[in-house]
């Protein structure tokens, strides 16, 4: 598959005939179940969160609701995190965050991603619980404890600081590694 750096450029630059080779290998039939994701991650062993969030992210990604994440909503989802437009990551952060489909997050569904998403990446650099209290001190200016999506999008992109933190806190580069190269074993 060429060269597997850790660049977003180099993981995007694999033409479109290998990304489809790679998902058909992993999805025979042509549609990924929520099973057959959390076996390609090799993701064993999670705590509940974390297969909570992995549950989140294949609902996010499953666009048109039929429980099966097709190859264009893959390549959808790929692209749109890697190269999306400010707003359109936004709207997905919140949509993967707003895990009661209430439309609004508050801190507890926040504090439960950030911890799920520690536990699948095993980078424990940031407590959850502050990178919360920051989001929700600087976003939530209402002080209700809760944002809807305008709320989010608008106060978020208004601090370069909590824009810095979901783009590293969301980063799927080591996912798509995972996804090209097979979760590295772990020697005792």
């Amino acid at each position: 598959m060429g060269n597997h750096g850790s660049s977003l450029d180099d993981i995007l630059s694999e033409d479109m005939h290998h990304w489809y080779n790679m998902f058909m290998k992993e999805s025979p039939s042509g549609l990924m179940t929520l099973f057959e994701l959390k076996a390609m991650l090799n993701l064993k062993g999670m705590t509940d969160n974390a297969s909570s969030y992995v549950d989140q992210v294949f609902f996010t990604f499953d666009m048109d609701g039929d429980g099966y994440i097709d190859f264009v909503e893959y390549i959808a989802a790929i692209s749109l995190m890697l190269k999306g437009e400010i707003n359109q990551k936004l709207k997905w952060y919140f949509k993967l965050f707003d895990q009661d489909g209430n439309g609004k997050i508050d801190k507890d569904e926040l504090e439960t991603i950030f911890t799920a998403i520690q536990d699948i990446t095993r980078n424990k650099n940031l407590d959850p619980e502050h990178i919360v209290t920051l989001i929700f001190e600087k976003c939530d200016v209402n002080g209700e404890g809760e944002m809807t999506l305008e709320e989010f999008i608008d106060r978020a992109k208004d601090h370069e600081d909590i824009m810095d933190l979901l783009k590293n806190l969301m980063d799927l580069t080591p996912i798509l590694e995972i996804i090209i190269q097979g979760r590295p074993t772990i020697q005792n």
